[in-house]
């Protein structure tokens, strides 16, 4: 059974091995390391039973607005639910902070993403040209309206 935790330095180690399997420029110790120690950033960890991490979410926010800088479920525990969890209780948080909404990038090509956002109640906002590298790709920018006046 899989619980959504507050991000601990002990998830470190997992959550950089779940970057580098996710991401073809995953962040480093040091980035990670910042969003925890920062009071305007939400980081939560998918917790396994062993206490291990085996998915997150990167939530940084700024007056009502959040930016979503990172979501990602180990390859091997997709397909488990653990992506709607975490972005539910991320939402939960956001609502709780008063944010107005929720804004992230995907990968153009990431329609799986694309489609759990959906479902999520994100909307496509805008593109960002040649905004990933390897591979040089555009990101969809979409957007989750929580207060009546921004939807």
């Amino acid at each position: 059974m899989v619980r959504i935790v507050d991000t601990r330095a002990e998830h470190i180690d997992d959550i950089l091995r779940i970057e580098q399997q996710c991401f073809s420029l995953p962040w480093t110790r040091e980035q990670l390391t910042a969003q925890l120690t920062d009071s305007m950033h939400v980081f939560l960890a998918a917790e396994d039973e062993e206490g291990r991490a085996v998915g997150y979410v990167g939530l940084m926010y700024v007056l009502d607005e959040g930016y979503i800088s990172n979501v990602a479920v180990s390859p091997d525990r997709r397909r488990e639910g653990i992506a709607d969890m975490l972005l539910d209780e991320l939402r939960a948080r956001a609502e709780a902070e008063k944010l107005s909404f929720l804004t992230l990038e995907v990968r153009l090509g990431n329609v799986p993403a694309q489609s759990l956002y959906k479902k999520h109640g994100y909307v496509e906002v805008g593109r960002r040209k040649g905004y990933y590298s390897l591979p040089k790709e555009d990101a969809v920018l979409m957007t989750c309206f929580l207060s009546e006046e921004e939807k």
